[in-house]
């Protein structure tokens, strides 16, 4: 395991070599700081004065926070399939895979490496995102339950993306076309939620398969473990799989 460590260490830097990983953090926090504004702006000239007289009106949380978690996780839809094209299909390319599998690692150190360093900077970006509904205890109280569970869906949701990212990545040498499946991939579980939720062809098994349809109960407030094991059951699976193919490909040299 020690291995692992070692080979996420080195990519997590590797992320931040180049201007990319910058580039994605600075322009994602940019964009989320104008809708959580927006948000902000909406609450207090509108919502505010039409919940004045409800009983039991949605809080600031509700209003406020769970929206910027639920942009953020449709705006990750497009960019994770970015971060995770160069993984295994840009060393492909450049003919460093095969160094790599040549070493005395096994292929789970070398799947779990790469994961955990892109574990890690979906946990960096989580805590960026999460900082700005923080600001708002200055003026407000929030439902710490609600901003709590929203950030671990949106944790889980885009660890999902980048465990289908990583093997899509393994099966190319082209770091476009990797990017390219991962995202058509994602995009194809989003229209099954969409598909699935309609009035006219509604299907209880399309939601389910969906990620977003176990991302939603999070943003409510509601943890439920099975929407947990659905999650890590999407991430292992894909692991295992892009372990598979990086033993068949040492199989064939």
């Amino acid at each position: 395991m020690n291995k692992a460590f070692t080979i996420a260490r080195s990519e997590f830097k590797r992320l931040f070599n180049s201007p990319l990983a910058w580039s994605v953090l600075a322009i994602l926090q940019f964009i989320l700081a104008l809708l959580f504004l927006m948000f902000i702006e909406e609450y207090i000239g509108v919502v505010q004065a039409l919940t004045a007289t409800m009983d039991n009106p949605p809080g600031v949380t509700k209003i406020i926070v769970s929206p910027l978690y639920l942009w953020a996780g449709i705006i990750m839809l497009a960019v994770i399939p970015i971060m995770t094209m160069r993984v295994f299909a840009e060393e492909r390319m450049n003919k460093t895979l095969t160094l790599l599998l040549s070493s005395p690692i096994s292929s789970a150190q070398i799947v779990m490496g790469k994961f955990l360093a892109l574990v890690l900077f979906i946990l960096l970006l989580v805590l960026m995102i999460t900082c700005m509904p923080l600001a708002l205890t200055l003026g407000t109280n929030l439902d710490w339950g609600m901003v709590f569970t929203s950030a671990l869906g949106l944790f889980l949701l885009l660890s999902s993306f980048a465990a289908a990212g990583l093997y899509l990545s393994s099966l190319s040498s082209q770091p476009i076309i990797a990017a390219v499946s991962s995202f058509g991939l994602l995009l194809f579980l989003v229209v099954l939620y969409i598909s699935g939720s309609s009035q006219s062809n509604s299907s209880e098994v399309f939601i389910y398969l969906s990620h977003f349809s176990h991302f939603l109960p999070f943003l409510d407030g509601f943890f439920d473990t099975s929407d947990l094991l659905y999650y890590l059951l999407f991430i292992v699976g894909f692991l295992v799989l892009t372990i598979r193919k990086l033993d068949n490909d040492r199989l064939l040299g």
